[in-house]
């Protein structure tokens, strides 16, 4: 092992009981060091990445406690569907962790500066990537960001035309081949506004199109738990773009705050 490499080791021997709390980055952040030195050497001792790494810690942690995971329910523990419930968690953090590695933080801070300060912020999703589109498109709503959320690309080419310099539109699509998509970034590329795709990380047409490129990386063998872990991963990336917003603008935290109460006064009897 290298020099930093025996430093997480040693750490990790050291601290095991504590590891299940600490993500890649506190580990880094712990030793000094980056995070895809924590990633590579998962990798180095036969893990996919450190998610993997960090569960088979807690295995053999639990085996030291007669089969209980410190802090896990016993029940939980004892359920046939135990196993199966870990495993769908380790998956979904595996996918959100490769999803943050593959996107340079300096990209994912462009993105929210652009979003914070556009004019208008337009959002489109078809199928399945609508429903990340609206969700997002109600949270910039909460921190007064003017965001509309369109499920259909006839009906947005309108607003798209008006795309004015510093608008932001922001295009779902999982595989990034749809031309009608395509052609709604062309446009507003031309009226000057920033387009931002969200794909799976592959070569596409959208991706291409677009200013800045949100990527996701999520695959499993079992096409059960393939079809999870995208949603999951793209829904990481958007909440990791939300707080960026609201850490950036006390202004932002406050209408967030006015615009909960104000919905809690309605929810209310």
């Amino acid at each position: 092992m290298s020099a930093i490499e025996r430093r997480i080791a040693d750490y990790i021997l050291e601290n095991s009981r504590l590891l299940r709390d600490y993500s890649s980055q506190q580990l880094a952040n712990s030793l000094g060091i980056s995070q895809s030195s924590v990633v590579k050497f998962s990798q180095k001792l036969g893990f996919k990445g450190y998610p993997d790494l960090k569960f088979s810690i807690g295995e053999a942690v639990a085996r030291e406690n007669g089969g209980q995971v410190p802090g896990a329910p016993v029940e939980a523990a004892e359920h046939p569907h135990g196993a199966l419930a870990e495993e769908l968690l380790r998956a979904k953090a595996r996918a959100e962790e490769e999803t943050r590695l593959i996107n340079p933080l300096e990209q994912v801070d462009a993105v929210a500066a652009a979003i914070g300060s556009a004019g208008r912020v337009r959002l489109i999703g078809l199928g399945e990537d609508g429903f990340s589109a609206r969700a997002f498109a109600a949270k910039l709503s909460l921190l007064g960001i003017q965001a509309t959320h369109h499920f259909d690309p006839f009906l947005i080419a309108p607003g798209v035309a008006a795309t004015a310099a510093g608008d932001v539109l922001l295009v779902f699509s999982e595989h990034g081949k749809q031309p009608e998509l395509c052609r709604l970034a062309r446009q507003a590329r031309k009226r000057r506004g920033k387009v931002v795709s969200v794909t799976r990380n592959t070569s596409n047409a959208l991706r291409a199109q677009a200013d800045a490129a949100l990527l996701v990386s999520a695959h499993d063998e079992r096409p059960q738990v393939e079809v999870l872990l995208y949603p999951s991963a793209v829904q990481h990336l958007l909440d990791l773009l939300f707080v960026l917003l609201c850490d950036g603008s006390r202004e932002r935290v406050s209408r967030l705050k006015d615009n909960l109460e104000r919905i809690q006064r309605l929810a209310d009897p």
